[in-house]
């Protein structure tokens, strides 16, 4: 049988082809053996349009998954079995999660391990889920790392809300400015314009701009359309490669306001959980190249990974750090600090808090500079659409 796989080789790059297998989970193993890191992985050679993945019927939520862990957590604690739990979490689970689990039941009757029967679909395990899984198991302590675990993604998830509920109020005036702008422009603004265009009056400036522009908006829209389908389709090709999406990267880190939250973000994610992959036992550059993988952004990506090589190497992580300028020096002293004490999850957990109260601050004020910002936009346009309409009207009756 046949495999396409996507996946990211040793340098990091992308890679794409076809893997034949007696099944998945040979596949995936095949395409480890080779060093690659599986980013997706589908049966057959050609491309298949697959309904479940765009319909939210047949979509797996974050929520479903925190509730699934924090159960099998509470009942592996109560003494049942993984069998019996799994048995039971599927009766009460949507029907999509419940095939899910109904395969990963069969697995792990066939004599799997759990992070094993896991593994094969990352795009509702995540591989930090999937190694947290497989050190507890390791370590006879699966119950407590399924609840840290579930303690990540309750957290995760409302520092993500936060972060889309600070940001959606000035996203949403922005959008609505601009459909009213683009209403008024292409319905309003032409019939009070062609008045003065049948009087042949000598305009102001402002209101032949006004008029410009909305015989733009009238006449070449669609040339605007193409345009900005263009540009978004030269942009989406360009990420696409690897220069691209570094220089993408790190043009955004640079960014004011925008840069700084971005990366603070990144470091609280990072921190809380190469913390957690630490508590549950996972060796130090295991945790490394778990998190450079699961870091979208290619800069931090690139320090994680000679992170990961330095301890390999034998250097601290600390020392390791301290040579990268997007890791901020409060980050490798806490680290120094846990290394002293051998408590590098602990010290991690804390840095995560702060970077956590740093990215909402930051937030936080990106919101209150909007709200001015957008009040003297709107102010600056609707000045200029009075000056445009009236001053007209004030020449004509000043000519008499």
């Amino acid at each position: 049988m046949e495999y396409t796989y996507q996946a990211k080789n040793k340098e990091g790059k992308t890679v794409k082809g076809v893997v034949e297998a007696e099944s998945k989970d040979r596949a995936v193993s095949l395409l480890k053996e080779r060093g690659f890191f599986i980013v997706s992985l589908k049966e057959g050679s050609g491309f298949n349009f697959n309904l479940e993945k765009i319909s939210p019927v047949n979509r797996v939520s974050r929520d479903e998954v925190v509730i699934f862990t924090r159960q099998l957590s509470t009942m592996i604690n109560a003494g049942l079995s993984l069998n019996d739990a799994l048995f039971s979490l599927k009766e009460q689970v949507s029907p999509r999660f419940a095939e899910i689990i109904d395969e990963v039941l069969r697995r792990v009757e066939s004599g799997k391990s759990l992070g094993e029967s896991l593994s094969g679909w990352p795009d509702i395990f995540s591989n930090i889920y999937v190694a947290s899984v497989r050190s507890g198991e390791a370590a006879g302590v699966l119950d407590k790392v399924l609840s840290r675990l579930a303690d990540d993604q309750e957290e995760e998830k409302a520092f993500r809300n936060n972060v889309k509920g600070a940001l959606i109020y000035p996203i949403i005036v922005m959008v609505m400015m601009i459909i009213v702008g683009t209403i008024v422009m292409i319905f309003v603004v032409p019939k009070m314009l062609s008045l003065y265009s049948e009087l042949d009056a000598d305009l102001p400036a402002a209101t032949k701009a006004l008029m410009a522009i909305s015989d733009f908006f009238i006449k070449t829209w669609w040339l605007a359309i193409i345009s900005v389908t263009g540009l978004v389709y030269l942009f989406i090709k360009f990420k696409n490669t690897d220069q691209g999406a570094r220089k993408i990267d790190e043009t955004i880190l640079r960014l004011p306001v925008v840069g700084p939250l971005q990366g603070k973000t990144i470091l609280a994610n990072m921190s809380r959980t190469l913390g957690l992959l630490l508590g549950t036992g996972l060796s130090l550059v295991e945790a490394l190249d778990i998190i450079a993988e699961s870091v979208g952004n290619l800069v931090f990506r690139d320090a994680m990974k000679q992170c990961a090589r330095g301890v390999e190497k034998g250097r601290s992580l600390s020392g390791m750090m301290a040579n990268f300028t997007v890791f901020p020096p409060i980050l490798y002293q806490m680290v120094a600090v846990g290394e002293g004490t051998g408590k590098i999850d602990e010290s991690l957990e804390k840095v995560s808090a702060f970077f956590k109260g740093e990215a909402e601050t930051a937030v936080k004020g990106l919101t209150t500079a909007l709200g001015p910002i957008i009040m003297i936009v709107l102010g600056v346009g609707v000045m200029f659409l009075v000056v445009a309409v009236l001053m007209p009207i004030y020449n004509l009756t000043s000519s008499f």
